[in-house]
């Protein structure tokens, strides 16, 4: 066999070289297409603090519902699924952002936060009716009744009326109790509830996304019902909209809302349960959803020294109120179930939750597992309906707020 030249052990590497740079472009990955560009993206502070300054980003702000409520007659109550042998029905509309629900001997209570009112639902002679009970208020988004006493949340008071059921047609002035909450304009809606330890419970969320907390902020408080007492009961708590107690053993549940632009898919909500009052540390802001440490705050501590969430509910899902069942209608595998809803992610270009979650637990308070009880509100990757609170009826039925239509619903089981 002939031996290669210099000239064509050379020309064969050039020949070689080549081909290698010609079929470079057929083997490598391209970049799928970047988001589109806005031309005017909003400042990044508020609720966008920390917004990475990226088209994919910058097209994510927080959404407002539509600004009036929904029409009865075009709610989406024809889109709604729920479980085999369960209906949903249209309890109260035109009650703009409805949020907490309440209910008491003979009639529901509906806060809207933002329009800052109260609404009463009663009927009578088969007619329901919802109207205005107190007006000009301050984000009263907390409403709790406890022995027909109504308490109210408001941004930076709890007030009280007593016997708020014998003064529908003619309420008197709210008498404030507690007025020492602090203001965390972001996230300073509270939530509200009446332990099993007849105490009342309010929320002090994170006044940020993601910063160190001043004392007081990032807890939840409990205080006796005439306003003194005051304590903490948990720390780490960056926001949350929802909490109830263990039927059984009295612990209390929270659901929390998560720091944003992390990432698309991190990190998720949760559901959490305290079990030592004043003891028990949950995270906010060094670590969150239990196992993933903030990339600015988490340095130097370790996740194993908080308290894990016994659910992680999705990334930006906005877990907000929740409700154990203690109900005899729903089938069994509902009862001692927790409701919990999910009003959907701002900040996450593919939307998830609107809807409504059964989690399962086990005898000791322990999740088991999970799955949608009520869904259907996103099309086309946008919201027809969100989800806020659930409270369970006398008869065991249902009502879930909707603050997107305006709207209560009622879910009640029908059999198979």
């Amino acid at each position: 066999m002939p031996m290669m030249t210099d000239v064509g052990r050379t020309a064969l590497m050039a020949g070689a070289a080549l081909f290698m740079l010609s079929a470079a472009p057929a083997l490598a990955q391209q970049d799928p297409p970047a988001p589109a560009a806005i031309d005017n993206p909003p400042p990044a502070d508020g609720p966008l603090a920390g917004r990475p300054e990226t088209p994919g980003a910058q097209r994510l702000a927080p959404l407002s519902s539509p600004p009036f409520a929904t029409e009865e007659a075009d709610l989406p109550l024809a889109k709604i699924v729920v479980p085999d042998g369960f209906e949903v029905e249209v309890y109260a509309a035109g009650i703009k952002d409805a949020r907490t629900v309440r209910v008491g001997e003979n009639a529901v209570f509906v806060s809207n936060w933002q329009g800052n009112k109260i609404w009463v639902i009663t009927e009578e002679n088969g007619e329901r009716t919802a109207e205005v009970l107190y007006d000009g208020l301050d984000w009263p988004n907390g409403i709790a009744l406890h022995d027909g006493t109504l308490y109210v949340a408001e941004h930076k008071t709890i007030s009280k009326v007593d016997a708020i059921e014998s003064h529908l047609k003619d309420p008197p002035p709210l008498e404030t109790i507690y007025d020492d909450l602090g203001d965390p304009r972001p996230h300073g809606w509270r939530f509200l509830d009446v332990g099993p330890d007849d105490k009342l419970y309010v929320s002090n969320s994170a006044p940020c996304n993601i910063c160190m907390l001043d004392e007081g902020f990032g807890e939840i408080r409990k205080i006796n019902l005439d306003g003194s007492g005051a304590e903490p009961v948990l720390r780490g708590m960056r926001n949350t909209v929802g909490f109830d107690f263990h039927p059984g053993n009295g612990h209390l549940y929270f659901t929390d809302n998560n720091r944003d632009w992390l990432s698309e898919d991190l990190p998720n909500g949760e559901l959490n349960r305290m079990t030592e009052p004043g003891k028990q540390h949950f995270g906010f802001p060094f670590c969150h959803q239990g196992d993933l440490a903030d990339p600015e705050f988490g340095w130097g501590y370790d996740c194993a020294d908080f308290e894990p969430p016994v659910a992680k509910l999705g990334p930006h899902v906005a877990p907000l109120g929740m409700r154990f069942y203690t109900g005899s209608s729903f089938p069994q595998k509902y009862q001692g179930a927790i409701f919990v809803a999910r009003h959907g992610p701002w900040n996450r270009t593919k939307k998830i939750g609107a809807d409504i979650l059964a989690v399962f637990l086990d005898e000791n308070g322990d999740v088991t597992g999970m799955e949608p009880f009520l869904s259907g509100l996103i099309e086309n990757n946008e919201y027809i309906g969100r989800p806020v609170d659930v409270e369970q009826m006398a008869d065991g039925s249902l009502l879930v707020t909707d603050d997107w239509n305006g709207a209560v619903y009622r879910v009640s089981y029908t059999g198979d």
